[in-house]
């Protein structure tokens, strides 16, 4: 009953008649002169007055309401040269205006500047993040440019390790994110088993990451919002990219074709390659290991007001072990393909359709000496979603839309055999479970420019979750106050609800499963409050101070012993939790030396009430202090050269306190048991890194080319990765397992 009020309530918005009087308006979209790709985030402003506008994921804008006169409109974008365009506006004038950008000389202070103030006026997002993709590349981590590693230099976004891609963010695990590549949900979005993301950056525009405060039209998850936009393609001429890195290699492809563009993109291991080369240890084996992935997409215009993108994503990871008795396999895959349609029914009102699909599947097959285990995991889901905005006048828009998830949930967990060959029937078991589920969603948001000093956002989304048969109403509110022109106040509240769980060890795991909520579980709740000062103490430079308060509800853990599953609640513990802490993050996009600083105070607390007895705990992903720092400088038109560090208080883990023999009656021999301490109740000591690249640009066979130079982990400090103890002596002893050592990396690429 409640979710048919709020549907209904949203309905009535609506179709609510638009009261504010309207003169004129210009619209239009904005896009890289060279290429014809559409810019996300490009501001617009009407010159000498307080109006603009910043164009959308589709990059587009509007500005209406707009006196009649003569008018010089401002287009900037970081990165690119400005553009002015001189208009003469008459009543109730719907002009177009799509402008093209030129890239700018990349040590313009000024595009920066301008751009930056530009954007701060028109914002109200809290705890969002933008990292232009061409600073993304710079940032080389074991000579592979990754658009996860660049994130995890990001204050209050945490690492399990230093060779992991998983993001913590402000307390959540990393299936609290929501992960969407041009609207499809990607479930396993890494490779090497976490090492690297599985997102390539020739293939992706736009990076965005939401830490927390989200608005309505997204959903499904606790934590955060991670979007990525790919390239739509040259619509002008073919060109293409490939690279021959330390772990990788990459051809991109993309040229136009229609009324539209067209991108091909794909990357590939050689280990088998290397491997070849090396010589092995028939007891000790190196295991055979691959993947790659693969990009597309193609864009098509319909006139002036319709627009429609195809795209589509797949990955594969393979790993083959045998040595002796012992062999496994492991298989891993994503595969995401959507269809994104946009019409423009009037200057104020523009449409978005988005049909996606995407699946996630996990095998695991291993046989030691006769007694076979077969796991797979796969879950489905097909989205739709439409999303109106609608831009009633300069000081309010609003936004509307629905959105239906069908899911389809698959596990098969297979034990045959034996390894005792006396025991008949031993070790055996089987479980399939199979079942459907469907989510639905409605939302509705309003942006409203109070005065000249405050602005406010309020969503509101409502959720019913079939399989669970649960309903949940989500209030979002943000809300800015500008002191000064270059000193803002931010404030945000909101509640969030996630109905998917990952089943998965805090420790290494080689498999993860998805699972819906079902009755036996409640749907997992979280509440955001965060506050945040933003400033430009300095030209060029941006200053953001965020402090939050998270509470959890109904958070998993997965049961270590599980006898039989018929539900969710046989797999999973059911708790609750708490984060709180405080970022700062000074930023600098452009010129010669780019880059940021930041510092992350956190504190992680977990509760259920059937582990560590009952008591409070930090889990595994609860660093107290990090801090990052990224440094990029352009030398000359040749050179340049970069390093960024990190620091993290160590990861808590549960070790072990002592050992005592227990020896019952009628044996001969007692067996060693161990006392373990608190859960997660220890702490591995810092870690920290500092990694250098360096890259020189020149001309190979009249193409641009560029070398790559990179060194991680400079100074050789091999932090410890986990820690082992040995029980099966009178006396404890512990053994610390590693990561990587200092490794230098060439790289090349050229353009064509």
């Amino acid at each position: 009953m409640k979710f048919k009020f709020l549907l209904f309530t949203i309905i009535q918005i609506f179709f609510a008649i638009d009261v504010f009087a309207e003169n004129a308006s210009i619209s239009g979209y904005v896009k890289d002169s060279s290429n014809k790709e559409t810019l996300i985030g490009a501001t617009i402003r009407i010159e000498g007055t307080t109006r603009g506008s910043q164009t959308n994921k589709d990059g587009y804008f509007v500005i209406s309401n707009i006196k009649p006169g003569k008018y010089n409109v401002v287009y900037s974008y970081i990165g690119y040269e400005e553009t002015r365009k001189s208009i003469n506006l008459k009543a109730n004038q719907e002009l177009r205006l799509d402008a093209l950008l030129s890239s700018g000389n990349m040590t313009s202070e000024e595009i920066s500047v301008y751009a930056d103030r530009d954007d701060d006026k028109v914002q109200i997002s809290i705890s969002k993040v933008n990292i232009p993709m061409q600073q993304i590349k710079e940032i080389r981590i074991g000579g592979e440019s990754d658009i996860f590693r660049s994130l995890q230099l990001l204050p209050g976004v945490l690492t399990s390790s230093q060779i992991s891609s998983g993001l913590y963010i402000r307390g959540g695990s990393p299936d609290q994110n929501l992960v969407l590549l041009d609207g499809s949900m990607v479930y396993n979005p890494s490779h090497l088993f976490g090492f690297i993301s599985a997102f390539n950056t020739d293939a992706i525009k736009d990076v965005e990451l939401i830490k927390g405060g989200f608005n309505a039209e997204y959903g499904g998850r606790l934590s955060s919002v991670l979007t990525l936009t790919q390239k739509g393609g040259n619509r002008e001429e073919v060109e293409g990219m490939f690279s021959v890195g330390a772990i990788s290699s990459k051809l991109s492809l993309e040229g136009p074709i229609g009324n539209g563009s067209w991108f091909l993109g794909g990357r590939r291991t050689y280990f088998e390659v290397i491997k070849s080369f090396l010589s092995e240890d028939p007891l000790n084996p190196i295991p055979d290991f691959a993947f790659y992935d693969v990009n597309a997409k193609v864009t098509q215009d319909f006139g002036d007001n319709d627009k429609v993108a195809v795209s589509g994503f797949y990955s594969k990871d393979n790993l083959d072990y045998g040595a002796g008795n012992i062999n496994f396999n492991l298989g891993i895959s994503n595969r995401l393909g959507s269809a994104r349609w946009t019409h423009i029914f009037s200057p104020q009102l523009f449409s978005t359709v988005n049909l996606s699909t995407s699946q996630y599947i996990n095998g695991f097959d291993a046989d030691n000496s006769g007694y076979k285990v077969l796991q797979e995991n796969i879950i489905s889901d097909y989205t739709v979603k439409h999303t109106l905005d609608w831009f009633h006048n300069e000081d309010f828009t609003t936004k509307y839309g629905y959105e239906v998830n069908f899911y389809e949930f698959n596990y098969l967990a297979n034990f045959t055999g034996s390894t005792d060959s006396t025991a008949e029937g031993s070790g055996a078991g089987r479980t399939n479970l199979n079942f459907n589920d469907r989510n639905y969603a409605v939302f509705a948001q309003a942006k409203w420019q109070v005065n000249s000093l405050l602005s406010a956002q309020f969503g509101l989304r409502g959720n019913y979750f079939e399989f669970a048969n649960q309903s949940a109403i989500e209030p979002r509110i943000a809300l800015k106050y500008n002191i000064q022109p270059d000193i803002a106040l931010k404030a945000s509240w909101g509640i969030y609800h996630q109905n998917l769980k990952l089943a998965t060890l805090q420790d290494f795991s080689f498999f993860d499963t998805w699972l819906g909520t079902d009755s036996s579980l409640n749907i997992g709740r979280a509440v955001h409050y965060i506050m945040a000062v933003e400033t430009e103490p300095w030209d060029g430079f941006n200053l953001n101070v965020d402090v939050y308060y998270k509470t959890l509800e109904n958070i998993n853990e997965i049961r270590r012993v599980v006898l039989q599953i018929d539900n969710g609640a046989d797999v999973l513990y059911e708790g609750k939790g708490e984060a709180y802490g405080a970022e700062l993050f000074i930023q600098k996009k452009m010129g010669d030396f780019t880059g940021w600083f930041g510092y992350g105070l956190g504190f992680i607390y977990s509760q259920y009430d059937s582990l560590n007895g009952g008591e409070t705990f930090h889990p595994k992903f609860d660093r107290r202090h990090d801090i990052k720092g990224v440094i990029q400088y352009n030398i000359n038109e040749h050179w340049d050269v970069g390093a960024n560090f990190t620091f993290q208080t160590g990861q808590s883990y549960t070790g072990q306190t002592s050992r005592f023999q227990l020896q019952l009656e009628g044996e001969t021999n007692g067996k060693g048991k161990t006392v373990p301490s608190q859960r997660y109740g220890l702490r591995l000591p810092p870690s920290h890194q500092l990694n250098l690249n360096g890259s020189y640009k020149f001309k190979a066979f009249g193409y641009d080319a560029k070398l790559l130079l990179d060194i991680f982990n400079v100074y050789n400090r091999r932090d410890i990765w986990f820690r082992f103890y040995n029980v099966n002596e009178e006396v404890i002893t512990v053994e610390d397992f590693r990561l990587l050592p200092i490794i230098p990396t060439f790289s090349f690429e050229i353009k064509f």
